[in-house]
């Protein structure tokens, strides 16, 4: 369903009457089209102190494509370098470099600052460092005009392994992600030989994907150059086989809560899998004083039984190649909770456990990353069908005032599954507009 009031605030009655009764004025959000693959403009490349990161962030920012430059009238970007902050008094440098230049962004820039993960040895650089996550996360919410703010938290030395992260966050894939910490590892990251192909030659299996977010993953990824495999209940196989065709790939009709389910799946790649999406849920809403046990299990089983019996059986029989990528949807259900929705939320909230828990581990013995993404409102059928008044809450209860669209959560599954992400392990990014729910 068409998003009436982000047309309407566009318009010149619009933005006039938008203005005077002080409701949201939400941008146009500029997402990656052929006639827009990057930002419009500069990156403006500031630091904060003494970098903990030396010469290597520069060439890294330049590998983006965009102009860098140390002074820009309208910048589409900014990235500071804060990583040498250490002391509360050193916050003041953020401050400075960011202050005189921050209304001069352009509509729909991206603010990158640069920290790292806090210091269990050093109580005043851990302070510091923890204070550019509330920095962040305010200004993201302050800055307005469809522009996103967050934090990148990178270990000490290089700057190489950011590269595919500054790659998604200074470019217009990251549209509706805003407020969010990544922490980085020092993995080296895995070369690509064409970014515009970042999954070429690599095999995908994505669950849930005849309709709605799963098939946008499935579409993303096969536009980045991975052969997807498409995995949905067989009540959707022809659904599921015309997505298949129209990205060239092949389709796999399985119930996922079967006991053979991961049996299957590896019968139906027998050279392996690179890039393993578990995208698949159901919801079956209603108060918990209301419901009823098949309900319960009819979700917790779907949403996060499978996910931990398929991921563990593929790992262990080796179905997901060393390198390989492993993608779980959560859901900012799972981390602020929702009304009519325990056990929803309770499923999503256990992948995040599953993520938090798995990743060091399958980083130190497959050399497979797992990370989560965890979608807000996103303009789905499902949304659509949402009653009026509780609809239009979930889609200006954001800092950005409107809802998102399956693409977003789509880039960030990609940019989770490039080989250049090796780094990027263990994380949960919610793709919320920086919802007002949750943290």
């Amino acid at each position: 369903m068409a998003d009436r009031y982000l047309h309407f605030s566009g318009t010149a009655p619009g933005r006039f009457l938008t203005r005077r009764l002080g409701l949201p004025q939400p941008a146009r959000l500029r997402r990656l089209t052929p006639r827009t693959p990057s930002l419009d403009g500069p990156l403006l490349h500031l630091t904060a102190g003494d970098s903990a990161l030396g010469d290597t962030l520069g060439p890294v920012l330049a590998a983006t494509g965009q102009e860098v430059t140390g002074r820009a009238d309208r910048p589409a970007g900014i990235v500071v370098d804060a990583t040498g902050v250490a002391t509360a008094a050193g916050l003041a440098e953020v401050h400075a470099r960011l202050h005189p230049v921050v209304r001069s962004l352009a509509v729909c820039g991206r603010i990158v600052v640069l920290g790292t993960p806090p210091s269990a040895d050093d109580h005043h650089r851990a302070a510091a460092q923890q204070a550019l996550e509330g920095f962040v996360r305010s200004l993201g919410k302050e800055i307005g005009r469809g522009a996103t703010a967050q934090l990148l938290r990178v270990v000490p030395g290089s700057a190489a392994p950011a590269e595919s992260t500054l790659r998604f966050l200074l470019s217009p894939r990251s549209a509706y992600v805003s407020g969010q910490v990544v922490e980085l590892t020092d993995a080296t990251p895995d070369p690509v030989a064409d970014w515009t192909a970042p999954l070429a030659a690599r095999t995908a299996l994505v669950t849930g994907a005849a309709r709605g977010i799963g098939a946008s993953v499935a579409a993303v990824l096969a536009r980045d150059g991975a052969r997807v495999i498409c995995l949905d209940v067989p009540q959707a196989g022809e659904e599921l086989s015309r997505m298949a065709d129209e990205l060239g790939g092949s389709a796999l009709p399985l119930d996922i809560t079967a006991p053979d389910a991961a049996q299957q799946i590896a019968d139906a790649v027998p050279d392996g899998l690179d890039i393993l999406v578990h995208n698949a849920g159901i919801t079956r809403d209603r108060r918990l004083a209301n419901m009823p046990a098949e309900r319960w299990a009819q979700v917790i089983e779907v949403n996060l039984g499978s996910v931990l019996r398929t991921t563990d059986a593929l790992l262990t029989s080796g179905t997901v190649n060393r390198g390989g990528r492993i993608v779980a949807t959560a859901s900012i259900a799972g981390i602020a909770g929702n009304n009519g929705q325990t056990n929803y939320a309770a499923s999503k909230a256990g992948i995040i456990g599953l993520v938090r828990s798995l990743a060091p581990r399958t980083a130190a013995d497959h050399g497979v990353t797992v990370n989560a993404v965890a979608p807000g409102f996103i303009e789905t059928k499902m949304t659509a069908a949402v009653p009026f008044f509780i609809r239009e809450a979930g889609r200006r209860m954001n800092s950005l005032s409107q809802g998102g669209l399956p693409i977003d959560v789509a880039e960030t599954t990609a940019w989770f599954a490039q080989p250049a992400s090796t780094a990027v392990n263990g994380q949960v990014v919610r793709v919320c507009g920086q919802s007002l729910l949750g943290a």
